[in-house]
C-alpha cells in the first residue's frame, strides 16, 4: 500500500508542515485531530483512501489548505499509515484518485 521510503518522505513533509498542529507523536495539539490511534481509526475505518486525501487537501495545512503537491499529501498519508502500524510494502501509495478509490482503510488487527 505504501513503501518505507515514501513514509520517510512523508515524515519530512509532516515535520515541515503538520507537526505544529498535530504534534511530534501525531496525537493532535489543542483542537487538531489526532492522526493515530482509536479516534483516527474509528473515523476512517471503512472509508476510501481517496476520501482521506481529498479531506486532507481541502483542509490542511490549516494556514494554507491545498498548498502542498499531490505527491506531498500522499507521502504524508503514507507516514500516517506507518504511524498507525499499517505494514509497508513494495508499491508506493498512488497519487491517482481512481487508484486511491480502490483502497479501503481498515483498522489494523493485532
Amino acid at each position: 500500500m505504501y513503501t518505507a521510503a515514501q513514509a520517510k518522505r512523508g515524515a519530512t513533509v509532516y515535520a515541515d508542515t503538520c507537526v505544529q498542529c498535530h504534534g511530534d507523536d501525531l496525537t493532535g495539539v489543542d483542537d487538531a485531530a489526532p492522526l493515530v490511534g482509536a479516534t483516527f481509526l474509528s473515523k476512517w475505518n471503512g472509508q476510501l483512501m481517496a476520501d482521506l486525501l481529498e479531506q486532507t487537501q481541502k483542509s490542511m495545512p490549516k494556514d494554507g489548505p491545498g498548498t502542498l503537491t499531490r505527491q506531498q499529501y500522499v507521502d504524508v498519508l503514507a507516514y500516517v499509515l506507518r504511524a498507525n502500524a499499517y505494514p509497508a510494502g513494495d508499491t508506493e501509495l498512488p497519487r491517482e484518485i481512481d487508484a486511491l478509490k480502490q483502497i479501503r482503510i481498515d483498522q489494523v488487527r493485532n
